[in-house]
């Protein structure tokens, strides 16, 4: 792995890429071109490893944990956060919109790239043919998110060539049909790929992954039966486990465990920085590098993990009249500070009643999240500190002197899920390059799009069984095993439960946001307001039909008179 992560490196520094798709094969005469470069296998990885670096971009999945923003899990202060879309003042010409558009066709057209060319390479048929294989599952994964953005869109394969094409690159939107058709190929395609690669590749895709995103692919489209033939052979084919431990899941070692089908491979450390901005942008000001926390957990989603028997958490049952009075809230979470704002005086009479609650909630709170009170291994002044979670009028900037600083000083949930500890033993030199490997299908993902798709099918014990498997692995009560309130056997129950386990399961990983347009429950958000732990509203959320689709960029437009608007931008 730390083989194909060095490939990855090379690939950031490499003359093949470049900052835009728009300049992507338009190389000058003294630099490499397609033409020039594939000669050999090793050109061949290179390109390969060109498409697979791209994924990491902000703009493609590198600011993934913030998408779940847009199903209600996250919220945030800033454009880190998305939170224009959430309040509704999004414009087809924002930059956000054009970026994200943009990199994906990058991605797109650097995996183009490797089929077209990979021919030329002085290699075997059947190595040619594998190096095509994976550029299609790229390509393909790429075509997926497109799709689920935007609906139909240009389709571009092969026989385009950028370099001498991009003038004439005026195709219409694909129907949805045809995209999706389109992905549907590519993934068969991807089937070919090996079931495992060697310690030196891992990571790449394999079999697993063009068959875990086939069936994904098939259930997006409501095609329940097919989408269940796939999750099934990737369950059976005993190739992935549940890692034992949730939280350490989303470390190193767990994040390289067989639960992870196919996962953003990251690194970072000197002169070898190719990750993403966990760090950056869902770590606080104690984490390495002093970071912003722009993404933070919303509020609604901390309190809707269940108490640790299984049954749904009421913050009344813990302090009366609390989910009625900020007043009560403050007094429960608001300790007081010395008059130098560097110590804590005082603390809330609560704090051990908090400690106690936290204790008894589901396992994965407190895997995921930095609950008030609790302690975080930070960073600060060059060196590891032990941080407690304070909330206090007048906190400041208390570095070092053992407070979690939070940026803006935000009354929030802190996300602890993909945030590094201290400086990671060594493997962290950089705030926007995160060592950590980031999930875009992993097991407990199948097995919960499983039970959906057993729900969906009306066979509701089998997809109970599912959901237990990803419940007890956190350390919490089957479905139907005992009180009434783990009963769940209607096709709406369970459906209940499918959409609270991939909440607080898949928490942070951009599931979240996809899930909620597919279940058509969007507009559910609308008018929510978005509150601090101590109850002050940050924003009031905006959601309306035209949600479901992102605008396509106005620039795009412009440039291809050939494209449509999508309703209501």
């Amino acid at each position: 792995m730390k083989n194909i992560k060095s490939v990855l490196f090379a690939a950031v520094a490499c003359g093949i890429m470049c900052s835009s798709c728009y300049d992507l094969e338009r190389y000058p005469d003294d630099k490499l071109s397609s033409g020039t470069f594939f000669k050999t296998e090793e050109h061949a990885k290179e390109a390969m490893m060109a498409a697979y670096s791209q994924m990491r971009s902000a703009s493609v999945f590198g600011l993934s944990f913030a998408w779940d923003g847009l199903g209600g899990i996250c919220f945030g202060y800033d454009d880190q956060s998305l939170q224009m879309f959430q309040t509704g003042i999004v414009t087809s010409n924002l930059y956000i919109v054009r970026n994200n558009w943009r990199y994906r066709y990058e991605t797109i057209a650097r995996a183009n790239r490797v089929i077209r060319n990979v021919d030329m390479c002085d290699m075997s048929d059947e190595l040619k043919q594998q190096y095509k294989n994976e550029a299609r599952f790229l390509r393909g994964f790429i075509y997926f998110n497109l799709l689920n953005i935007w609906g139909g869109v240009p389709i571009y394969d092969e026989t385009t060539d950028v370099d001498t094409q991009f003038a004439d690159m005026l195709k219409p939107r694909s129907s949805v049909e045809e995209v999706r058709k389109f992905i549907l190929a590519d993934f068969e395609a991807a089937l070919a790929l090996p079931k495992e690669w060697d310690k030196a590749n891992h990571g790449r895709a394999t079999w697993g992954a063009a068959m875990a995103m086939k069936g994904k692919t098939l259930l997006y489209a409501g095609q329940y039966k097919e989408a269940s033939e796939c999750f099934d052979k990737v369950i059976k084919s005993g190739l992935y486990d549940l890692y034992p431990d949730y939280a350490g899941l989303f470390l190193p070692g767990g994040d390289d465990s067989s639960e992870m089908i196919f996962s953003i491979q990251n690194i970072s450390g000197k002169g070898q920085e190719a990750g993403m901005p966990l760090a950056f942008y869902m770590g606080t000001r104690s984490t390495y590098g002093s970071c912003w926390n722009n993404v933070m957990a919303a509020t609604s989603f901390v309190d809707s993990y269940e108490w640790a028997d299984g049954r749904p958490f009421d913050w009344d049952e813990v302090v009366p009249n609390f989910t009625t009075s900020n007043a009560t809230k403050r007094k429960v979470f608001c300790s007081t500070l010395n008059s130098n704002k560097t110590a804590v005086r005082k603390y809330t009479a609560y704090k051990d009643k908090l400690l106690e609650m936290y204790s008894k909630r589901d396992p994965r709170m407190a895997a995921s999240i930095i609950l008030p009170y609790t302690h975080y291994k930070g960073w600060t002044k060059n060196a590891p500190t032990d941080n407690e979670y304070v909330i206090a009028t007048g906190m400041g900037m208390p570095v070092g002197n053992g407070m979690i600083m939070v940026n803006n000083n935000h009354e929030a949930y802190l996300w602890r899920k993909f945030v590094p500890e201290a400086n990671m033993d060594g493997l962290i030199s950089n705030r926007a390059h995160t060592p950590i490997n980031f999930p875009l299908i992993r097991l407990a993902d199948v097995y919960l799009m499983q039970a959906e798709c057993l729900n969906e099918l009306n066979r509701q014990p089998e997809a109970v069984e599912y959901i237990n498997k990803v419940r007890t692995r956190a350390g919490m009560p089957g479905i139907n095993s005992g009180p009434a309130w783990l009963k769940a056997s209607s096709r709406d129950e369970v459906f209940e439960r499918i959409r609270h386990e991939r909440a607080v399961e898949l928490c942070a990983e951009g599931h979240n946001y996809f899930d909620m347009k597919r279940w058509k429950l969007l507009e559910t958000l609308d008018g929510r307001e978005e509150r601090y732990v101590t109850g002050n509203t940050l924003y009031v959320r905006k959601v309306t039909e035209r949600d479901y689709l992102w605008p396509i960029p106005s620039e795009e437009i412009d440039r291809n008179p050939n494209l449509s608007q999508n309703p209501g931008w």
